[in-house]
């Protein structure tokens, strides 16, 4: 007899989720209250991040948290009034950002970035969404010696420990590739494996479009209808209610509300982001996916248009929106490259589920049966999707992981 489950969030960590069980022989269910891939999968950099094996941690310099404190920058935002729910959160982020703990905890989550290309690609191939994807690296641009030499240190080292290519660019070099950036760039370093999405809604709901082609379904449904239903788990759906041995809450930045709930005290936090697409003026050309280092945001050349993406906002999940990074950031990057209108009619705004010690939370849920976790992913959610549900569907059916998740465990927080 066939087994079912339920994935409940449609991101791209419960799409790649659901493929993979549903590869494995389950008959899965995909469920979330909007269109997949509509919440915080829809806007980031569109970056599968090969490179990305050391976390963002917390500044530890003294100089730099009292220039955050004013709270003017581009690449960090905050709400006063939401920080004291905040400061247990962000104490224990601190702290788990200190050099030796950081060091620690990039070796234990450098195995899902080691394969965050390779399973992307399984899923791309089987989905036929090549035209989405660029294989050609992304790039940072530098203002500063200080801050090249510094970057150029940590790409070497990045290199010899984790065997990420990257190059080291001048003035020159940087002027070539990008004949229209425009300031006083001192060099760049662009890394080479990762791989850079045109469209990252569009990949998802092409992921989501082959999961069905294995026999998969979507409905609409309320994660907060999730209860027992004697040996079952049941959500109630717009199809009515659905019932499964096993169920994987793929939430994202509301899987602090659901896992509550159920009795879990995760402790969670919240980084906003922001994005606007803009068209190019003067027929201007942006060839990479490039960050201005010093001032902290990101400008892509994908389908709808040149992404311009900010850095975290720290503010209550249903705040409202207070996109004043990316007007600082607007300013700033029409210095450098020639923008022209914007493109969307109101600024993008999406939440990242970030845990203290920067490292997603993947596996079962203790002390209840056919629970599941897939959730705290942060700013990597589109890199870690596919070896998240890879590796997730192997644990679920009882397989051996491909690589060894007890990191990544639930149990670490004894929720």
């Amino acid at each position: 007899m066939t087994k079912n489950a339920i994935i409940l969030g449609a991101g791209i960590v419960g799409v790649s989720t659901a493929i993979h069980l549903q590869r494995r022989g389950l008959q899965v269910t995909l469920i979330d209250r909007k269109a997949p891939g509509n919440e915080t999968s829809f806007g980031n950099a569109g970056l599968i991040q090969r490179e990305g094996v050391v976390p963002y941690g917390f500044p530890q310099q003294l100089g730099l948290l009292i220039r955050y404190a004013f709270n003017n920058r581009i690449d960090a935002h905050y709400h006063l009034k939401a920080l004291p729910g905040q400061l247990a959160f962000l104490a224990r982020y601190w702290w788990n950002s200190n050099a030796k703990r950081h060091e620690m905890i990039s070796r234990a989550y450098a195995p899902l970035i080691e394969h965050s290309i390779s399973e992307h690609n399984d899923l791309i191939e089987a989905s036929n969404a090549q035209h989405l994807i660029r294989k050609d690296g992304w790039m940072e641009i530098f203002r500063t010696a200080g801050r090249r030499d510094a970057e150029f240190a940590e790409a070497e080292r990045l290199r010899a420990e984790f065997g990420v290519m990257h190059e080291q660019l001048d003035a020159t070099a940087v002027a070539r590739l990008e004949p229209h950036i425009k300031g006083d760039f001192l060099g760049g370093l662009r890394w080479r494996d990762p791989w850079s999405v045109l469209d990252p809604h569009g990949l998802t709901m092409a992921y989501r479009s082959y999961f069905e082609s294995l026999g998969g379904r979507c409905v609409t449904g309320d994660a907060n209808s999730l209860g027992r239903s004697g040996a079952s788990w049941r959500v109630v759906t717009s199809e009515g209610p659905l019932d499964a041995e096993d169920v994987v809450l793929a939430l994202g930045p509301w899987a602090a509300i659901a896992t509550r709930r159920l009795g879990y005290a995760f402790p969670l936090g919240v980084k906003r982001g922001y994005h606007m697409h803009y068209a190019a003026a003067n027929n201007a050309t942006l060839n990479n996916w490039t960050l201005d280092a010093e001032r902290g945001y990101f400008l892509a050349p994908m389908s709808r248009g040149i992404r311009l993406t900010t850095g975290a906002e720290f503010a209550a999940l249903d705040a409202p929106k207070t996109p004043v990074q990316l007007d600082r950031a607007e300013k700033v990057a029409r210095m450098v490259f020639p923008l022209g209108e914007r493109l969307d009619p109101e600024p993008w705004m999406g939440a990242r589920p970030c845990t203290p010690d920067m490292m997603p939370i993947i596996g079962k849920a203790p002390r209840r049966d056919g629970l599941w976790f897939a959730f705290g992913h942060a700013h990597h959610g589109l890199t870690l999707g596919p070896v998240t549900g890879r590796v997730l569907a192997e644990v679920i059916t009882g397989g051996a992981p491909f690589i060894n998740i007890s990191a990544y465990s639930p149990q670490r927080f004894n929720p």
